[in-house]
């Protein structure tokens, strides 16, 4: 039987362009510096030193001095809300926000209405995207029934129909048994167990943030980072055990970072992600109530977002994933311990991470295109390169270019980002999915008017 591809979306007219003079960097290849890149049917034919490549008949010609192109990037972790939430994001305004941000590839979670837990909800939700998704998309089923950490789900036949893994994300696989076996069949099936790391007993009910000073500050239930690192270190051990693939979801605190590199050192088969949240924002920011800084896990202490970047710089943290996650504004506008949790990300993950990590000199350039682009190989996908034969997956971005956050409104359908309203820098020119044109910035003619 052939392999269902595992990443599915509308198929959009073959790119015809030739990009001139753009710094070029790519941190898995040899290009760091201004070149020309012409793409021929959806496909790089060829990278050439400045002023050297010619458009064919019919090329768009893109004037690109002064700016940078990178592979596009890929989310290994958003949520798109479909099925059964379409009020707070769907797969059209969902890929659309993903391709405004420079993806061209995303992978969503199965917390929807009905859960993504059988083989009928995958194939209906495959055939949507077929039809809709701007930009390719794959999914990840649950480990359990429902979320609810009782039965496993078929994950043989969900395999067979294009998953790429697993994952009760917004939900921690609390028993380890039950953990032990989804682990043995991932081992026969394949794919990746990817973990939402929450210890229910520690964090408890009704938390509305960190537990520490800013909490007891403000009078509000606190989840203490244990309730996170001690599920870390108990997954990984399982994993080590059973010899099975395990991806840790959203890390937020030095407990956490720490028990990942132990496990690493152990030579277990663990990978991990980090947010731009938790790598750019504490919980300080909570001291406004403002219901878009709510989210699972909680910003924490200055102390644990330095271990975050730290992570990230030494290779202990594998990538950046957004884990966008959408709600509608009336569930949002009201008070902050009953907000749900959650933020947007997509549209903002790169220039927040380059604005507040980057232009200080505290992280890289290359170090953070890279963990930009890499979390699909994490999950099996090819990851985007720059280069003659390989699919034109590009990102044109101007690093110098200032905007605000909103200031134009979000292509996502909801506005709950924790950097609403802030300036940044690095806007999103062009991204190039899968060979097609997926976004192009308008003008700031086109906007006023």
């Amino acid at each position: 039987m052939t392999p269902i591809d595992p990443l599915v979306h509308r198929p959009g007219v073959p790119a015809e362009l030739l990009i001139k003079d753009a710094h070029v960097l790519d941190p898995r290849g040899a290009f760091d510096g201004v070149h020309d890149v012409l793409v021929r049917e959806g496909e790089i034919c060829e990278v050439g030193a400045p002023g050297t490549l010619h458009a064919p008949e019919g090329t768009e010609v893109i004037e690109a001095a002064g700016k940078h192109l990178f592979p596009a990037f890929v989310d290994p972790h958003i949520h798109l809300r479909t099925p059964g939430q379409e009020h707070k994001e769907d797969l059209d305004s969902g890929t659309m926000s993903a391709a405004a941000g420079g993806y061209c590839q995303v992978v969503a979670m199965p917390n929807t209405t009905p859960t993504i837990d059988s083989a009928s909800v995958l194939r209906a939700l495959r055939d949507e995207a077929a039809e809709v998704a701007r930009i390719p998309v794959g999914f990840m089923p649950a480990i359990t029934r429902g979320l609810r950490g009782e039965e496993l789900t078929e994950m043989a036949e969900l395999r067979e129909l294009g998953a790429l893994g697993f994952t009760d994300d917004g939900m921690p696989v609390v028993s380890a048994g039950m953990l032990r076996r989804a682990l043995q069949y991932q081992r026969m099936v394949g794919g990746v167990l990817a973990l939402h790391e929450e210890d229910p007993s520690l964090s408890g009910a009704g938390w509305a943030m960190h537990e520490g000073e800013v909490s007891a500050r403000l009078g509000l239930t606190g989840y203490p980072s244990i309730g996170e690192s001690t599920m870390v270190a108990r997954d990984a051990a399982i994993a080590g055990y059973e010899g099975g693939r395990v991806h840790m979801q959203h890390l937020s605190c030095a407990e956490s970072v720490r028990a990942m590199a132990e496990a690493k050192s152990q030579g277990f088969a663990v990978t991990c992600e980090a947010s731009p949240h938790h790598l750019c924002l504490t919980d300080e920011e909570l001291v406004t109530l403002d219901t878009r800084m709510k989210m699972n896990p909680p910003l924490r202490t200055e102390a644990d977002r330095q271990a975050i970047v730290e992570g990230l710089r030494d290779g202990t943290i594998d990538c950046i994933a957004t884990d966008h996650a959408p709600h509608a504004y009336h569930e949002k506008e009201v008070p902050f311990e009953q907000a749900p949790n959650g933020t947007t990300g997509l549209e903002t993950a790169f220039s927040s991470v380059y604005t507040e990590l980057v232009r200080p000199g505290v992280l890289s350039l290359e170090l953070v295109v890279d963990r930009l682009t890499s979390g699909g190989g994490l999950l099996g996908l090819p990851v985007p390169r720059i280069g003659a034969g390989e699919r034109a997956n590009l990102v044109l971005v101007d690093l110098e270019e200032q905007w605000t956050v909103a200031e134009d409104g979000y292509h996502s359908r909801s506005e709950n980002c924790c950097f609403h309203g802030r300036t940044l820098h690095g806007r999103v020119l062009l991204t190039v999915a899968a060979g097609s044109v997926a976004f192009r910035a308008r003008t700031r003619t086109e906007v006023a008017s």
